[in-house]
């Protein structure tokens, strides 16, 4: 009985060794594995930051800080210095306290024109540029626009659009204004600045309100406004605002007028995912999303958005919140690719579009699928 016990107890030990050895070998594959991984991650960046092309490591930079999670990478490479030069050189232009964008030049048709069967209610367009791929959507009628919010604002997790359609029993839609993303940690479900929704001021960080708002009006005009208050904003017949960080959603258009790029390497920003909201001056209001850094679209600049606003008739236009955050939502259906593993970022605003009988009549993707009527 001994000896059997030892024998067992000898043929367990060996298996022991024999599976602590094949975990070893394992472990220490996947530790080469990882250091050969960030030895080629660190090696690039070491490229891209000291490579023979300066327009290459503006870009570089600039998508990095960008993002949540990268914006410590180019310091890292090339100093504090170097890095907030590049920044300096590559920031869109803030416009001067107290800009208003002038409404008057929007001229918006009477229903029967918006009602014309001969015009669509609501189109989405492909768009497609050199580094860029994503969608247009059209809205004809912009009093159908509006704002909506989580049900509660707090220090937690907002929603995607999809949920905020849902919620307002909205058509479409796409991602809203800024919130708290200290980059170790985010509030989605918390704004930053002011927020109004069909007329009623739901939210602001302080009382004093100097923000960069995006708008629109009581005539259903989109206005920006640079450094206004919650209150000033309602004086100005304001229904509907989000407010747009400078660095990552900047003012493109201002009353026709494109805003000037500093940077002739970089064009405004780094390529990166993108949502911008204008109006033509027939009302019709545009939102567009850029999807980014991927293969198959590695994202837009802001000089790259003011030209696609442009080419598609924009009076006044202005990024909102981009990165993981651009969505843009139709009938159910996420109609872009959002940069996220686990789907797109919650938010705790969104610009939608209210369910009518007319823009339900048909199908917008169908439609620019080439399918149905």
């Amino acid at each position: 009985m001994s000896s059997r016990n030892e024998k067992k107890s000898s043929s367990g030990v060996r298996v022991l060794k024999v599976v602590l050895k094949i975990v070893g070998r394992s472990l220490a594959v996947l530790g080469v594995t990882v250091l050969l991984v960030l030895f080629l991650v660190v090696g690039a960046c070491f490229l891209a930051m000291h490579g023979p092309s300066p327009a290459f490591r503006s870009q570089f930079a600039m998508f990095a800080y960008e993002t949540s999670a990268l914006k410590w990478l180019p310091k890292l490479f090339l100093g504090s210095d170097q890095f907030e030069k590049i920044i300096a050189e590559n920031t869109m232009p803030e416009v001067a306290e107290g800009t208003a964008s002038n409404t008057e030049l929007i001229q918006i048709p009477d229903e029967t024109a918006i009602a014309d069967e001969n015009v669509r209610p609501l189109v989405i367009e492909e768009i497609n540029g050199g580094t860029y791929h994503g969608y247009m959507m059209i809205i004809q009628d912009p009093s159908t626009v509006f704002v909506g919010t989580v049900d509660q604002f707090r220090q937690g997790d907002g929603d995607v659009v999809k949920k905020f359609c849902e919620r307002y029993n909205a058509i479409g839609g796409v991602n809203g204004g800024e919130f708290v993303d200290m980059g170790s940690y985010s509030y989605t479900a918390c704004p930053v600045g002011g927020v109004i929704s069909q007329g009623q001021p739901v939210y602001e960080n302080n009382n004093v309100g100097k923000w960069n708002l995006v708008c629109i009006t009581n005539d259903n005009k989109l206005i920006l406004l640079k450094g206004y208050s919650v209150a000033q904003a309602l004086e100005l017949n304001v229904r509907d605002a989000v407010h747009v960080k400078h660095e990552t959603g900047p003012f493109l258009i201002i009353d026709g007028e494109p805003l000037e790029v500093p940077s002739i390497d970089v064009y405004g920003g780094g390529k990166n995912p993108r949502t911008a909201i204008g109006q033509r001056s027939d009302g019709a209001i545009l939102m567009c999303v850029i999807d980014g850094r991927q293969a198959s679209s590695l994202g837009a600049t802001f000089k790259e958005m003011i030209d696609i606003m442009q080419d598609y008739g924009a009076v006044n236009a202005a990024c909102l919140d981009g990165g993981t955050s651009t969505q843009m939502e139709y009938n159910g259906q996420t109609v872009n690719n959002p940069y996220s593993p686990t789907g797109p970022r919650r938010c705790p605003t969104a610009f939608l579009i209210m369910s009518t009988e007319a823009n339900s009549s048909y199908d917008a993707l169908a439609l620019m699928n080439g399918e149905g009527n």
